[in-house]
């Protein structure tokens, strides 16, 4: 590998396997991970637990108050909200919307743009989320748009949730993807889609080493460009 760093933008929207991938890539690569994602379900954490999503300029002012910090320990990521670990508790499934809500407010995008580059600066990093090819890293050595059906998708997050002994009924996880999908793709602030110069890639038939082997072939097409 070269010494030059190089950083990998994987977006795509809720269940596509991005975090997956994107953490069995940095280990191929030897390269940090940042699951941005991560930092918006700690902001919605933040804002859920004080009953305010709905108030918009209730999140605008939290943005000074809330210390959202990324650690790694033992090589896994791990997010704190002041001096608590909420790396479990972000992926509850209502913060997952909790996620989208603050997301969907342009001045909390920006404060949390600002901090994934900073993480990043002078790392070579696999960084996934919903905007990294299009505002975080719009100059990233390869940018992949991860997707999958709906279907799939919500079966795989189904899945997830199950192992976690945390179940939930297959048709409200569909429903929440679907609504996720909406509004992830309807907002205003960096609305989800793909980087002009992204490799879009569906993984519904692909299994998470399949994924990682198509795009580890990529990124080092990309770095020994």
């Amino acid at each position: 590998m070269q010494n030059k760093p190089f950083s990998i933008a994987i977006d795509g929207p809720a269940g596509a396997g991005k975090s997956s991938v994107a953490k069995a890539l940095a280990a191929e690569l030897n390269a940090m991970y940042l699951d941005t994602g991560a930092m918006y379900r700690a902001f919605g954490l933040y804002m859920l637990r004080r009953g305010a999503l709905s108030d918009r300029q209730a999140i605008i002012d939290a943005l000074d108050d809330v210390d959202i910090t990324v650690e790694f320990i033992d090589g896994a990521q791990h997010i704190f909200l002041g001096t608590e670990d909420v790396t479990a508790a972000i992926r509850e499934p209502e913060v997952s919307i909790a996620a989208s809500d603050v997301s969907a407010v342009p001045e909390v995008r920006v404060r949390m743009v600002a901090l994934q580059r900073k993480i990043a600066e002078g790392h070579s990093v696999v960084m996934d989320g919903r905007d990294i090819g299009t505002k975080v890293l719009p100059n990233a050595t390869l940018k992949i748009y991860l997707t999958a059906s709906a279907e799939e998708r919500a079966r795989r997050r189904y899945r997830e949730l199950e192992q976690k002994g945390m179940p939930e009924p297959y048709d409200k996880v569909l429903r929440e993807m679907q609504e996720r999908d909406y509004q992830d793709t309807h907002r205003a602030a960096s609305p989800l889609r793909p980087a002009d110069n992204a490799v879009i890639l569906d993984t519904t038939n692909d299994s998470l080493e399949e994924s990682v082997a198509k795009i580890k072939r990529l990124a080092m097409e990309a770095i020994h460009a």
